[in-house]
């Protein structure tokens, strides 16, 4: 085994560009592919809206991260408009991640007066058959191309939110073609981490090959549209190797800009730009990443960020394992530690689902 030269480029230097944080696990729909099984039920031990807000304030304390509010359905939440402008007044860039489908008219200026500077729908599939059997509820389609158009109409904008996975990789041209029909102003494939209620679809989880064929399109399909529309893969830190192979990082676009929701700036970001936040307060590195570094309700969200022994191992590169460790794209890409963690039980080791070989591989060969 070749051995990796670490020194201080090895240790990432963490800015917190990012957090997802899961408001409430409640959902009314039913889809096959949720990493937290979550239900139309109350979940118990969900965090205040007292303690929403001193998250925020401890948030702050770190820096200005883009808020992402998700779910479950976040819109389920009553206080989900109070938590959102609470932290907007304080200067965060808050975004929305949802289904859609109760999306009405009134919400939709809800959501506006906040204000909420974009909207993340989910749409796997690009016909109502197949989105309705996916999503696990008849009429799901329809009623997320309705709140669409509402958000629309009260001026937020849109992006469209695709989990990848052998079912739906044929209409990827489709689903793009939906994205630009509707006006959204980017997509983002999410390359399928089967955590929770994923785990039943292991089997349609794509081969290395065809993530390397998916990220390819997406690299060729950013530049054939430019400022159309923005592609941010997702679970796919393989992506900022592939564009470092191709010359196009940054250089053409592809980097968005810093600070802003189409960045793009790093691979797996978890721990280091992105944390996630579950709806009864565990701090993770991201959310298929289900391992603790604190919750905050026991300590700060800065004290957790700061002081986390997971976030320090994350932000360690010469603690990867495999192949991943001695890569030459490691700064860059680092593989997805949620993946790695699934297949092995360890969030160190290599990235499962990657075909690049390392020029200290190959020069064993």
């Amino acid at each position: 085994m070749a051995i990796a030269m670490n020194g201080p480029k090895d240790k990432l230097k963490p800015k917190l560009q990012l957090i997802a944080w899961e408001i409430t696990r409640r959902c009314n729909l039913f889809c096959a592919h949720c990493r937290a099984e979550a239900k139309d039920s109350v979940y118990e031990g969900e965090l205040s809206t007292q303690e929403c807000f001193s998250v925020i304030d401890s948030i702050l304390d770190v820096g200005t991260p883009i808020l992402i509010l998700t779910g479950g359905e976040p819109l389920l939440r009553p206080d989900v408009f109070e938590i959102g402008k609470y932290a907007s007044d304080r200067g965060l860039r808050v975004v929305l991640g949802t289904n859609g489908t109760i999306i009405t008219e009134e919400i939709a200026n809800q959501l506006a007066r906040v204000p909420i500077s974009r909207v993340g729908v989910s749409l796997d599939f690009p016909t109502a058959e197949l989105q309705d059997k996916f999503r696990g509820k008849s009429g799901a389609f329809e009623a997320a191309i309705a709140g669409i158009k509402e958000t629309q109409k009260a001026g937020i904008g849109i992006q469209i939110n695709s989990t990848i996975i052998k079912m739906n990789a044929p209409y990827l041209d489709d689903l793009l073609n939906l994205a630009l029909e509707l006006g959204a102003v980017a997509f983002h494939p999410f390359m399928l981490v089967p955590t929770g209620r994923g785990k039943g679809l292991a089997k349609e989880e794509l081969s290395p090959q065809e993530y390397e064929r998916i990220l390819n399109w997406v690299c060729d399909k950013q530049q054939e549209l430019g400022d159309q529309i923005f592609f941010k893969p997702t679970d796919a830190p393989h992506y900022m190797r592939i564009l470092k192979q191709r010359g196009e990082i940054v250089m053409k676009g592809h980097g968005g800009h810093p600070g802003t929701v189409n960045a793009i700036t790093r691979g797996c970001l978890a721990g280091t730009g992105f944390c996630f936040i579950s709806h009864i307060g565990r701090v993770q590195g991201c959310g298929y990443l289900d391992v603790e570094a604190g919750n905050v309700k026991e300590k700060s969200f800065a004290q957790i960020w700061n002081g986390s022994s997971l976030f320090r191992q994350l932000r360690d590169l010469s603690l990867i394992e495999g192949k991943c460790g001695i890569c030459e794209y490691k700064r860059i890409c680092g593989g997805c530690r949620a993946r790695a963690y699934e297949e092995t039980g360890n969030y160190l080791a290599a990235e499962p689902y990657c075909v690049h070989q390392p020029i200290a591989l190959q020069c064993e060969a």
